[in-house]
This record gives structure tokens, sequence and C-alpha cells, in this order.
């Protein structure tokens, strides 16, 4: 819980949390516009403004549980699907990959001990987080990010992804599952742990675990 952490993972989290969201609302928003939609635009969300991006209630659930989200970028699938067949796929795949990309970056300030020369000259101290936490918190957090939002339920990106990629003798069932995607992420976020079924925790904790040893070499 929030509570427990203690304030340099708050902080770093905080401060990783902030990027981490920016970053995948924007791409969104930016490949949009690449494909010649314009509404992102016109909602104020091609922009590296947080405060276009943060949903307070993603932010605190990602603070709480490891996973969250923002706010949704509007699209309009129709002008995506004229433009071409794999627009909007596209469009919904470029939020993850940017945190993955964003992860990439982080590791090899780790890798080649950046943060470490860093904290020789500048060393922190108090409640505040090294710069060594901070990337690890940045790596993390950003796998975390694109992992869950690549599960493929509505409305999530991979669920997008998924209906593009799908043979169409998957086409109906899909159908039949989206609108109930929201109340099955609810159920399996909040509910399964309460009952000892963490099958998101299970998932994306393996997954992320297996990306960082990868990326980070811890």
């Amino acid at each position: 819980m929030v509570f427990n952490l203690d304030p340099a993972t708050l902080i770093a989290r905080v401060l990783v949390l902030i990027v981490a969201f920016t970053i995948h609302e924007f791409a969104h928003a930016w490949s949009a516009t690449q494909f010649g939609d314009d509404t992102p635009r016109l909602n104020g969300r091609l922009t590296l403004n947080p405060l276009a991006h943060l949903d307070p209630v993603g932010s605190m659930v990602l603070l709480l549980a490891g996973f969250g989200w923002a706010k949704p970028v509007p699209v309009n699938p129709y002008i995506l699907q004229r433009r071409s067949p794999s627009a909007y796929m596209w469009v919904a795949l470029a939020g993850p990959l940017s945190n993955l990309m964003l992860a990439i970056l982080a590791a090899l300030l780790f890798r080649f001990e950046f943060a470490s020369i860093y904290e020789a000259f500048a060393p922190s101290s108090g409640i505040f987080p090294n710069l060594s936490r901070i990337v690890i918190e940045f790596v993390s957090i950003n796998l975390i990010l694109m992992v869950f939002n690549l599960i493929p339920l509505a409305p999530l990106d991979g669920e997008k992804v998924l209906s593009y990629l799908a043979p169409p003798s998957l086409s109906g069932m899909l159908d039949i599952i989206r609108p109930y995607g929201p109340l099955i992420l609810i159920t399996l976020v909040f509910v399964g742990p309460m009952i000892g079924l963490n099958i998101f925790g299970w998932i994306i904790g393996t997954a992320v675990n297996t990306l960082t040893v990868f990326l980070v070499g811890l």
C-alpha cells in the first residue's frame, strides 16, 4: 500500500508516473494524428502537459496496486480505418511501445552505470530518492504499464491489437466479450486478490520481472 512505502520510493514513483503516463497517452495522440485523425488535437491531447493526461483514480491505483491508467485519448476509428485497415491497431500499440522504449532507455542508464557516476558527484540523502532508485522504478513502472495495457480486454490497448490480429472466426466472440471487458478487469484487479486469486499480479509480475532481468540485469 502507498502508506507503507518509504518517502523516497513514493517520490520516485510519482515522478515516474507523471512521465510514463504522459508519454504513453501522447504516443496515442501523435500516432492518430499521423494517420490523419485530428480528434486528439481538437480535444487538447496532442501535448506533453501531464495535466491533460493524468487520471486521479488511475494514478492512485498505480501507486497502490502497481498498475493503473490515464485518461484515454479520444480517436475516430472511422477516420483511421479509411486511412489504413491497421491504423487503429497501430494507434493502440503506440502507447505500450512508448513505455517499452522508455524502459529500454532507462535500462541503458543503469547498464552503463550513468546513475552511479552521477551519484558519486551528487549523492542524495534524506527522503529524496537517489538516481539509481528512480531509474529502477522508471524501468519497472514502464514495463508494468506496457504489459498491463497489452492485456486483451477492453478498454485496454491489447484488445484493439487482438481485434485486428485475430482470425475472422474469433470476431464474433470478441464482439460478445468486449462490452464486459471493464467489468472483467475490475473483477480481476480488485476482487480477485481479495479471494486469493491474483491472476493479474501473477501475469504482470512474471512478465515484468523477466523483462527487468533481461534489460537491467537484476
